[in-house]
């Protein structure tokens, strides 16, 4: 007799902590935190003070400071700017204008000549770090793609291997 209602008790005590722990999981998933702003103050700057000012800035400079700051020529980022347009090339939505491709390639040239981090690129170029974390490896492939015939070279004829 004890030992059914010691069962009965502690069947009663696992239900109604099932019953609790249950409530308090709906409860907290029903409160979801709103985001507290699209995008911030910095980001939304990015026209007059990001990366694209940067580089038309960079531009005007005798000095080749832009050479320094990409690890090549104006012309050569112009023409991989062509070839790499069709594959990252975004579209203009109602609520925000894409990030040009020419910013697109700037960022991955700074990342790829200097190995800068995503935060520190985000604050150069204005745009947030998971933004940059997606623009990069997208980029990297528009560029192996587009360049494949140009950088293939067969080993065995490079080497002499037979």
């Amino acid at each position: 007799m004890v030992n059914n209602e010691l069962v009965k008790k502690r069947t009663i005590i696992a239900g109604a902590t099932f019953i609790i722990l249950n409530s308090l999981i709906k409860k907290k998933q029903k409160i979801k935190q709103k985001r507290r702003w699209w995008i911030t103050q910095m980001f939304k700057n990015r026209d007059e003070h990001g990366g694209l000012s940067l580089i038309n800035d960079l531009l005007f400079q005798e000095s080749g400071q832009f050479e320094n700051f990409v690890r090549m020529a104006y012309s050569d980022f112009k023409y991989l700017v062509t070839l790499i347009r069709p594959q990252v090339e975004k579209q203009t939505t109602h609520w925000r204008k894409p990030i040009s491709v020419e910013e697109r390639l700037a960022v991955t040239l700074r990342f790829l000549a200097t190995g800068d981090s995503y935060t520190s690129l985000q604050y150069t170029f204005k745009i947030s770090k998971s933004t940059i974390s997606s623009i990069i490896p997208e980029v990297c492939i528009a560029l192996t793609k587009v360049l494949s015939d140009t950088i293939k070279v067969r080993i065995k004829y490079r080497y002499n291997y037979t």
